[in-house]
C-alpha cells in the first residue's frame, strides 16, 4: 500500500466523514451551534486536504494507483454525505442532492466501463469546477446560523444552484465523452 504524503491527507479526508456527519447529527439532535461550526471547520480544512494532496503528489511525483482510487471516492464521500446532512436538517431541498448525487454514480460508472475497455475518462475543468463550487456552496450552508446579522445560507444555496447547474452540464460533458470513446471501444 502506497501511504505517502499525498495518500494520507486523502485517507484524512475519508475519516473526517464519519465525525463531520455525527457532528451534524448532534445538531440536528440537540440542536447545538457549536456541533455546527465544529463540522464547518472540519469541513473546510477536509477540502482543503483535497487540493494538498494533488499539490503535493504532483509535485513531488507522488502519483499512485490508489491515490487515483480515493481521491474521487474521498471527494463524493466526503460531499455526499453532507449535503444527505443539509437534506436531514431540511436546510437544502432532497431534489437537489438526488441530480448531484445520480450525476456522481453515473459518471463513476461510466469511468469503471470505459476503464475496463483501457480507456482512461479524466476529471476535466467543468467537473474540478463543479468539485470546488460544491465545497464552497457546503460551507455557508453548514454554518446556516446568522452571524453578526448576516444570514450564510442565502449566498450558500445561490452557490449549490450554481453547482448544481455545473454538476448537470459536467455530467453532460463526461456522457459526451464516454460515447465518444465508446465508439472507438467497439
Amino acid at each position: 500500500m502506497n501511504l505517502n504524503l499525498a495518500n494520507m491527507l486523502t485517507m484524512a479526508r475519508v475519516f473526517a466523514v464519519p465525525v463531520i456527519v455525527v457532528l451534524l447529527y448532534i445538531e440536528h439532535t440537540y440542536q447545538t451551534v457549536i456541533a455546527t461550526y465544529l463540522a464547518t471547520g472540519l469541513f473546510i480544512l477536509a477540502s482543503l486536504t483535497d487540493m494538498a494532496d494533488g499539490y503535493i503528489a504532483r509535485r513531488q511525483n507522488l502519483i499512485t494507483n490508489l491515490g487515483k482510487f480515493l481521491d474521487p471516492l474521498a471527494d463524493k464521500l466526503l460531499i455526499g454525505s453532507v449535503l444527505i446532512m443539509l437534506v436531514e436538517l431540511r436546510w437544502v431541498p432532497a431534489w437537489v442532492v438526488v441530480v448531484i448525487i445520480c450525476r456522481e454514480l453515473a459518471v463513476t460508472g461510466m469511468r469503471g466501463v470505459a476503464a475496463d475497455k483501457g480507456v482512461v475518462i479524466a476529471a476535466d475543468h467543468f467537473g474540478k469546477l463543479k468539485t470546488i463550487v460544491q465545497s464552497l456552496a457546503l460551507v455557508p450552508l453548514m454554518a446556516h446560523y446568522p452571524i453578526f446579522g448576516f444570514d450564510p445560507a442565502p449566498i450558500g444555496m445561490m452557490l449549490l444552484y450554481l453547482a448544481l447547474a455545473l454538476t448537470v452540464f459536467s455530467g453532460g460533458n463526461y456522457l459526451y465523452s464516454f460515447y465518444k470513446n465508446w465508439l472507438q471501444m467497439e
